[in-house]
């Protein structure tokens, strides 16, 4: 892996991918991720967390419960939410100016690769970007 975490083969974005498939099953420690780790390397607006907050988390201030976690990256949203069931579910939501033609569900191994794809892009674009994703792997 080059140390910049500029891409010029697949293994860049196959190691992103891994670490993010690490944790896509729990939200509340995903939207951690997303919201820490890469937060200040992210174009502002492009994580959304939505959370479920009791009444007892608003009393204790608490933030709640991560219960979807959506990705804006160009024309693509990326969202990862707990249906009733508890289960997660991935979801790829494509717009064209702001109008949604087309929700696809996929598995979160493929969520997670489109993610990937998208942060080593931005990382190529920034330094910042490209530290934090470092950061994110362990390096």
């Amino acid at each position: 892996m080059n140390e910049d975490l500029t891409p010029d083969d697949g293994s860049d974005v196959a190691a992103i991918a891994a670490a993010l498939r690490a944790d896509a099953g729990d939200l509340d420690v995903y939207a951690k991720v997303l919201t820490s780790t890469l937060a200040d390397a992210l174009p502002p607006g492009m994580v959304e967390v939505e959370r479920d907050r009791s009444l007892s988390d608003r009393l204790a201030g608490r933030p709640g419960t991560a219960v979807a976690v959506r990705v804006r990256a160009e024309d693509v949203t990326l969202e990862l939410a707990t249906d009733r069931s508890g289960r997660t579910q991935a979801r790829v939501v494509k717009e064209v100016r702001g109008v949604v033609i087309s929700r696809q569900d996929v598995t979160i191994a493929a969520w997670a690769q489109l993610l990937a794809q998208h942060l080593a892009a931005l990382a190529r674009q920034s330094q910042e970007a490209s530290t934090a994703l470092a950061r994110l792997l362990g390096l």
